[in-house]
């Protein structure tokens, strides 16, 4: 098992939030997209895990799971994010049609098939490790459009299953996870398609906006379930959009006294650690083959790293054994701690908090100790906790022996 660190140099807790960060992701925003979201059928606030046995083997004060598995039951740490930036993209597309502005096209509108002449002739489409693409096509599916999602070789048939599901037409793409990105802009821009992406690039910001400002909700949520504020947050991320957002949230909230926070990747697609070393964007290329599949991303999202490179502590790249332990121990917790199935993505942040606790001088490094708070956030993974390229069998069967602690 291997895990590497990397302290951010240009993130100071002194410095404010910023006007420019508030125009990418905003408190202001966030009650906006909660208010929208609160109204959706099947709405309800997911539960906060408290893990205290694992808290107390390690060392800690507390450990704080948010558990997203049962949100809108899509078993998706990315729920909201997708689905809240398809209506605001219907939204906006009906009132430039019917003369409205957008506020006054209200998502029960939608959903009472008001608009439907319209919204049936509207697209959405994006590229997928999973997660995103299953919230994406869940909004489709509820609002009514139609959904491609595009998903590349390492994709597992589980995941293209949980998308389809959905009524979306997958689209298999040759080459990573940032190729595919690639192909679902280039078909769209063909085809007429909107692309709906958690991912930004120079000309395409507004929609990845909306996701982050979804994402939010759930750190919102974490806050008023915790009887204090973390002191450590350790996030997944990928291309870095659900980071930022929580981050976002903590740092406007918090200001100089938000807590420590840390960035996890896979090190197999670790392009926000790497791009904090070198202090701009760096791309990983290659397969990206992690069993860590929702985060198999080598591209910076362009809005995220703003948020990122000025605020986030410090950026983590761990092995796939580490997420797989982790996996276990949840699954198959001490005495007094419910047990979680997850999937290897959404437990990379717990991964990375435990494997910097197995060694004194990172935890040291990262101020964890007998009074630290930990929150992390996931979900249960599709088909049961799987993700990579189609692999099987982590969990142990009942009655194996316990697996090694980290």
């Amino acid at each position: 098992m291997s895990i590497q660190l990397t302290l951010n140099r240009f993130a100071s807790h002194a410095a404010d939030y910023s006007d420019d960060l508030r125009v990418i992701q905003s408190l202001a925003a966030q009650r906006q997209a909660a208010a929208e979201i609160k109204t959706w059928p099947g709405f309800a606030v997911t539960p906060l895990r408290g893990l205290p046995a694992l808290a107390a083997a390690h060392g800690l004060a507390g450990i704080q799971y948010k558990d997203e598995g049962g949100r809108f039951g899509l078993g998706s740490f990315k729920a909201l994010g997708g689905a809240y930036a398809v209506f605001r993209l219907l939204q906006k597309q009906i009132a430039m049609k019917t003369g409205q502005t957008p506020e006054q096209v209200t998502s029960s509108d939608v959903l009472s098939g008001r608009y439907a002449d319209l919204v049936c002739g509207i697209t959405v489409t994006c590229a997928t490790d999973g997660n995103h693409g299953r919230s994406v096509a869940w909004g489709a599916s509820l609002f009514g459009c139609g959904c491609v999602i595009y998903i590349h070789t390492l994709v597992s048939e589980g995941r293209r299953a949980a998308i389809a599901a959905y009524g979306a037409e997958v689209v298999r793409a040759s080459g990573n996870y940032d190729d595919s990105v690639r192909r679902a802009q280039a078909d769209a821009e063909r085809l007429g398609r909107f692309v709906v992406s958690d991912t930004s690039y120079p000309g395409y910001r507004d929609v990845p906006r909306d996701v982050m400002q979804g994402y939010s909700i759930m750190v919102a949520e974490a806050l008023a379930q915790m009887p204090q504020p973390p002191t450590h947050v350790f996030v997944q991320g990928g291309v870095g959009g659900l980071a930022a957002s929580v981050l976002a949230y903590l740092w406007e909230s918090f200001g100089e006294d938000r807590p420590t926070f840390v960035v996890v990747e896979p090190d197999r697609a670790d392009c926000l650690r790497r791009s904090a070393e070198a202090g701009y964007r760096v791309a990983v290329e290659g397969d990206l083959d992690t069993m860590m599949a929702g985060l198999a991303c080598g591209e910076v999202s362009e809005i995220a790293w703003p948020i990122l490179q000025s605020g986030a502590d410090a950026f983590m790249a761990i092995d796939d054994d580490l997420a797989v332990a982790t996996m276990r121990q949840l699954a198959l917790p001490r005495p007094g701690d419910p047990p979680i199935v997850a999937g290897e993505s959404a437990v990379a942040g717990l991964a990375g908090a435990l494997a910097a606790l197995a060694d004194p001088a990172m935890a040291q490094r990262l101020g964890l100790g007998r009074q630290s708070r930990l929150l992390v956030c996931g979900a249960m993974g599709p088909g049961g906790g799987g993700g990579g390229a189609g692999r099987v069998g982590f969990f142990s069967p009942p009655g194996a022996p316990r697996p090694r602690t980290l």
